[in-house]
Formats: structure tokens, sequence, C-alpha cells
């Protein structure tokens, strides 16, 4: 049997200008590592946020169970657009949002919330609380990210 012809494809060419077509990328080599961007809160940034934070108060001292506990609640509302010179990022509604749901997986905000919550019972109790507990929400409206933290303090 004699050799057959293979057949060779043919190049169809295109009715396109030729800066259009790009030639494909060959891999010479494959990667070991993918890598993975992360975004996260930076200390500055949130030492900044805190530091400009408006902090508002209420509650009322109880007896429960023959103790007295404080039980109230701290609000921090935090706008960006006030903060628009000092941060990089633009001051929208998009950073806000971006930022409080970054707020809700921030390591740091329990010990920072803490801090002003106890802070806060002591200067509205006009007494150094025992225990302290706090459970937060957080939300955007505008520009503006609010903490609603519910409190729980042993006088």
């Amino acid at each position: 049997m004699p050799d057959e012809a293979i057949a060779q494809p043919s190049l169809i060419r295109l009715a396109v200008a030729p800066h259009e077509i790009r030639p494909m990328a060959q891999v010479q080599r494959i990667a070991l590592f993918e890598r993975e961007v992360i975004e996260h809160l930076s200390q500055a940034g949130l030492d900044a946020l805190f530091a400009h934070a408006e902090v508002i108060s209420e509650g009322e001292i109880s007896g429960v169970q023959g103790k007295r506990v404080f039980l109230g609640s701290t609000m921090l509302t935090c706008d960006v657009a006030d903060l628009a010179e000092i941060f990089r990022e633009p001051a929208d509604e998009g950073t806000a949002r971006r930022l409080a749901a970054l707020l809700g997986k921030e390591p740091s905000l329990a010990a920072r919330a803490q801090a002003i919550v106890r802070r806060e019972v002591e200067r509205v109790t006009r007494s150094k609380p025992r225990t302290v507990r706090g459970e937060t929400r957080i939300r955007t409206q505008g520009t503006r990210i609010f903490l609603d933290i519910d409190v729980e303090a042993g006088l």
C-alpha cells in the first residue's frame, strides 16, 4: 500500500485587522504555587476609625438575683465621609459597605469594643464593672457605619 497523503489543516483567514488578532500565549512551565489576595483592615486605619468614632451610651442599673447589673447599649458611629482626608480609599457608600463587611471579620474588634464599652459603663454608672459582656451588630447607612453593642455588666 502506498503511503496515503495526510490531510493538512488549512489556514482560515479572518477578515479582521492584524492588530485585533493576538497570538495564544504558550505555557513553558506550570506554576507550583498559586497566589491569593486577602483583604483585611489595617491596624492604623482601625486606630483612626475608632479614635474618630462618635460614642453614645444609655442604660440603667437593676438588681438581678440580688446582684447589681448594668443593662444598656453603646452605639459607635463612624462616617467615612468625615475621614476623607485621612484614608486613601474613596469616602463613599461602597467603601462604607466594604469596611462594615471586613469589620465583622476583624479579630481585634471584640477587644476594641470591649475597651470602649467598659469605659462607657464606668462613665455612666460611676463605678468599675466586674464583668462586661457585649453583643455587636454592624450596619451601614450611606457613608456611615454603626456598631450597635448590647451591654450587660456586673457591678
